[in-house]
């Protein structure tokens, strides 16, 4: 596994730590990298986003040799097998510690800006960096950070040395980690962008995490649509939104799809409120999964949907938005199916990976704006998707993602699904004039 750049590699950290129960969880990010990575894990949890400053403290002529760390609590941890093998004295360590705290204690004080440390006692601190080699720093950070008594530690990077992690493993509660090669060398080589942060850069990302305008906490909120059914959904509202976009989710899934939900990031990142619900009440959804009798029943899940619609039509805070529909797999032909239904009310849809094939007797009847995105790889569902662009009556573009299978599961390929659905909805679904017939240009 690759990352495209730290905000990438911190969007997939985010998934893996959605969906926990955490204890007024609070993240902190190990300066300056990752703080970067740190900040898409807060923003995608609805936590808030501080620094703990750590500093390496380098062998004497070898400073990219760590010896071992200090943290801004003033904590000193050390390898002392290394600090025997390099031979410095404990007068050198002494001096370099001094120096290193002195470094500390100046970015803590840019970084905060005279403000207090967050308050770690009876939290969950989820400790976030760029990666892991050495893991110096980061043992540092976590024993001093077990000294303020949390109720639980995580530590949560994108990619570490094997080694390293073993030996973090008894100082934090649990140890997050998507990537862990044998043969890391440098963190960099995992990164095709790994440019360095300016300390002003890590204050601009900590002031905008604590800017209400642009952070939006929480990210969504859990509600109940009444949909024929009771069903389970979370939306997601942006200051000043343009659109909404009902997101309907493909076989045997739900709406805590880690795939949908990278793409609602996105589409909210963009001014689009989103609406993800699961097309099956709970007891159905177990009931499902013995004889999955009801995930190919397209007539009941496009009827939900068509209904959340009308139930997301009557929200006052959703009034005056344009709406639009997101499916993935057997949900695409759920939502053409609604598209067709709702012919007033769906401005817009995106299909992803979709399943167009078993909505076919009612594409002539669908005029909104569609678009069906397929990965490269996948083959069969890429037949079925050129054969359904004939048949729409509406505008319609398909867009191929090369080299991506069915799930997109591929590097850079569910940020591309993410761009091209962000576009189309950002084009078709703002109310102030009507959006134009035609299709964007490339």
């Amino acid at each position: 596994m690759r990352f495209a750049n730290r905000s990438d590699a911190g969007r997939l950290l985010a998934q893996e730590l959605e969906g926990r129960s955490f204890v007024r969880p609070l993240v902190l990010g190990l300066p300056r990298g990752g703080v970067q990575v740190a900040f898409e894990v807060a923003r995608a949890l609805g936590a808030p986003l501080d620094v703990f400053v750590v500093r390496k403290l380098g062998a004497p002529g070898q400073r990219e040799l760590g010896l071992g760390a200090v943290a801004e609590t003033g904590e000193r941890t050390v390898n002392q097998p290394l600090i025997d093998s390099v031979g410095a004295t404990p007068q050198e360590l002494d001096a370099i510690a001094r120096r290193e705290l002195a470094e500390v204690r100046r970015r803590v004080e840019q970084y905060r800006n005279g403000r207090p440390a967050p308050v770690v006692k009876g939290r969950t601190v989820l400790v976030v960096d760029d990666g892991i080699a050495t893991g110096g720093t980061s043992a540092a950070a976590l024993t001093a950070l077990r000294a303020s008594g949390p109720e639980r530690i995580i530590l949560a990077v994108p990619v570490a040395a094997p080694a390293s992690l073993e030996r973090l493993r008894p100082l934090a509660d649990e140890v997050v980690c998507l990537a862990s090669p044998p043969d890391l060398f440098a963190i960099g080589e995992w990164y095709d962008d790994f440019g360095q942060l300016s300390d002003d850069m890590v204050v601009a990302l900590l002031e905008r995490a604590r800017t209400p305008a642009a952070w939006d906490p929480p990210f969504e909120r859990a509600v109940r649509v009444q949909a024929g059914a009771s069903l389970d959904a979370d939306l997601a509202v942006p200051r000043g939104a343009t659109g909404l976009v009902v997101f309907a989710h493909g076989s045997g899934s739900s709406r805590r799809s880690p795939r949908n939900r990278a793409v609602a990031r996105a589409l909210f990142d963009r001014g689009l409120a989103t609406l993800l619900f699961d097309l099956l009440t709970r007891q159905e959804a177990i009931e499902d999964e013995v004889d999955a009798h009801l995930r190919f029943d397209i007539d009941l899940l496009s009827e939900r949907l068509v209904r959340t619609l009308d139930w997301a039509a009557r929200q006052p805070e959703l009034s005056g938005l344009g709406v639009g529909c997101f499916g993935a797999s057997t949900g695409a032909a759920a939502a053409l199916l609604a598209a067709a239904e709702r012919p007033q009310l769906v401005r817009a849809v995106v299909s992803r990976g979709g399943r167009p094939d078993l909505a076919a007797w009612a594409l002539e009847s669908v005029r909104a704006p569609t678009l069906l995105v397929v990965g490269g790889l996948d083959v069969d569902v890429l037949e079925k998707n050129r054969r359904a662009l004939s048949m729409l009556a509406g505008p319609a573009q398909l867009e191929v993602v090369a080299g991506a299978g069915h799930l997109f599961e591929e590097h850079g390929a569910l940020d591309r699904v993410a761009e091209l659905a962000a576009a189309w909805f950002s084009r078709f679904l703002p109310l102030h004039g009507e959006a134009e017939a035609e299709l964007p240009g490339p």
